[in-house]
């Protein structure tokens, strides 16, 4: 809370929160920004803690590594962490996605639709369990199970790892977007696991909400934590002392994004066989709709 602070104490504790939910939205740690902007680990700390003094030309810095504008770190009384979210999806949005926004938001339009049904999308941060519970629906009801990632290898002759490394998160974001449609050319039903941070490309991830019944798996973040642990996976937190903030950072970050899904199914504290049977349970309506349209047909 800030509003018993002074002026100036308010003003860098605001700015600092919009530092750290900027830097969630962007998926970088603390250590890549520091690196990025050319500022120490240790002052981006202060900045985002609000006890950075912070000049006007450092925090040009951090912005430009962040790849927002200056005006977006300053705080002001009309904006919260979900508006900021909403302007950087409308600045990546085509004339048609803004237009329908639009639309939805005066209570004109309608709520989201396919535009092509292609199966069941699994949406949510590493260790969510997107590819163990996504192979399991799809052997109990048939379908095909992708994991989009893989696909993103398969077509590339590289990894994740040396795609990002060669082309950047841009480069990738590319190829994800390229590997996704030649997917969806297949038209076959399937059951696809994306990774954690496809929900930061508004043109890819609305083309994952056109095309697929949406769910969110969702956990803890100690949970999430936990899981990447066991499969011996720390991207990109390897060494980091602030891993779990971290990740509480970005998973706040993103929640709005994940939110936008058909369905969210919560596997905190639950078996990995209980929360498979979740997930059937929340498919269930939409395979049943699906089982009456090929039967009308």
């Amino acid at each position: 809370m800030t509003e018993n602070l002074d002026p100036e104490t308010g003003f860098l504790e605001q700015l600092g929160q919009r530092v750290r939910t900027m830097r969630g939205l962007a998926g970088k740690s603390r250590k890549v920004l520091a690196k990025v902007s050319g500022i120490s680990e240790r002052y981006i700390a202060q900045l985002e803690s609000g006890k950075g003094n912070v000049s006007i030309v450092l925090l040009r810095r951090v912005s430009n590594a962040l790849g927002v504008r200056l005006e977006d770190l300053l705080p002001t009384t009309e904006l919260a962490s979900d508006w900021l979210v909403i302007r950087e999806l409308m600045r990546k949005a085509t004339a048609e996605q803004i237009a329908q926004a639009k639309d939805i938001l005066s209570g004109n339009g309608t709520s989201a639709h396919w535009t092509s049904f292609s199966g069941i999308a699994l949406i949510g941060l590493r260790g969510a369990g997107k590819s163990t519970l996504g192979r399991m629906l799809a052997k109990k009801i048939g379908w095909s199970f992708v994991e989009l990632n893989k696909e993103i290898e398969r077509q590339n002759g590289l990894s994740v790892a040396e795609i990002i490394a060669l082309y950047g998160q841009e480069g990738f974001r590319r190829m994800e977007q390229a590997a996704l449609g030649q997917l969806l050319a297949r038209k076959e039903l399937m059951v696809l696991a994306t990774g954690g941070g496809i929900v930061s490309e508004p043109l890819t991830f609305d083309l994952i909400l056109q095309s697929f019944y949406t769910i969110w798996l969702k956990a803890r973040p100690d949970e999430h934590m936990a899981r990447v642990r066991g499969q011996g996976d720390l991207r990109p937190m390897a060494d980091d002392r602030s891993a779990m903030a971290e990740l509480r950072t970005i998973l706040l970050s993103r929640e709005p994004l994940y939110a936008r899904a058909n369905a969210v199914v919560d596997t905190s504290g639950l078996s990995v066989d209980a929360a498979a049977a979740r997930l059937v349970d929340a498919v269930a309506p939409v395979l049943q709709s699906e089982a009456k349209m090929f039967a009308r047909g």
